[in-house]
């Protein structure tokens, strides 16, 4: 049986892998993150779609249902190694602690940036091809327009609590990616990972972004500011999360697994 790495290993894998999405260049870059967002755009139309079959009959397990069905876009975008933001928070932070004497702050900069942007770009066209009158099955637009009013209206202090939820659980990923061996081990977390998020449901910038697009589309009433609020509370909440929470604490554990060994 093989024996699972320990923490300082599972780093310096994660180091390694962070230098290499930070040396991409921009074309790479560019076109990973376009992947990663109409790949995960692919996991919310199954949510849409599965909810409203379920919600007419079974009501109380729609949501689940739904989540089970988003697992499989996160599962695409993990083995289709795609640039998704806050994803790519614990490997490049990783390297850049690596290297003291740089920081690689304009390197963090434009990887972080590039796929912001480009996650949104490339969902949202996929976004706005998906959200044409028929094309998803009957009821799907109702899920999806329900969850954006939701989203949009919900107070802030609970937007900003699950976004430093998802940002966490999104930026665990990363370090869970880098403790297995196995193509099989990589999908089976990156599904559950996908999974909690959709079932929290717990919001990252770029996947609840996204959903809202999808139902601003197929007819919710949602205004430009209260868009922009959003945005902006569940990408401060999932930088709290993922680099506040989850990826220094992992920084910490490897440092002190280090210590002990020496």
């Amino acid at each position: 049986m093989a024996v699972a790495p320990d923490p300082s290993e599972v780093y310096e894998r994660s180091a390694e892998e962070g230098k290499r999405r930070l040396d991409q260049s921009l074309l790479e870059l560019v076109a990973t993150s376009f992947i990663a967002g109409f790949t995960i755009v692919f996991g919310i139309a199954a949510l849409g779609i599965v909810e409203a079959a379920f919600e007419p009959r079974f009501e109380n397990l729609s949501g689940v249902a739904g989540a089970l069905a988003f697992g499989s876009g996160v599962v695409f975008l993990v083995v289709g190694r795609a640039e998704l933001f806050t994803e790519n928070f614990f490997d490049p932070v990783a390297a850049a602690i690596e290297n003291p004497d740089s920081w690689l702050v304009p390197q963090l900069l434009r990887l972080w940036s590039v796929t912001f942007v480009l996650n949104l770009v490339g969902g949202g066209i996929l976004v706005f091809v998906i959200s044409v009158e028929g094309t998803l099955p009957q009821g799907g637009e109702h899920a999806l327009e329900q969850f954006a009013v939701e989203t949009v209206e919900r107070e802030p202090m609970t937007g900003f609590a699950k976004a430093v939820t998802g940002g966490a659980l999104v930026t665990l990923l990363s370090f869970l990616l880098a403790a297995v061996n196995s193509v099989r081990s990589r999908i089976t977390i990156s599904y559950f990972v996908g999974f909690l998020l959709a079932l929290g449901p717990f919001d990252h910038v770029i996947v609840t972004m996204l959903h809202v697009l999808f139902g601003v589309l197929v007819g919710a009433a949602i205004g430009v500011g209260a868009l922009a609020e959003t945005t902006a509370v569940v990408t401060a909440g999932n930088i709290v999360g993922g680099l506040g929470l989850m990826t220094l604490s992992h920084a910490a554990q490897a440092k002190g697994a280090r210590d002990a060994g020496d």
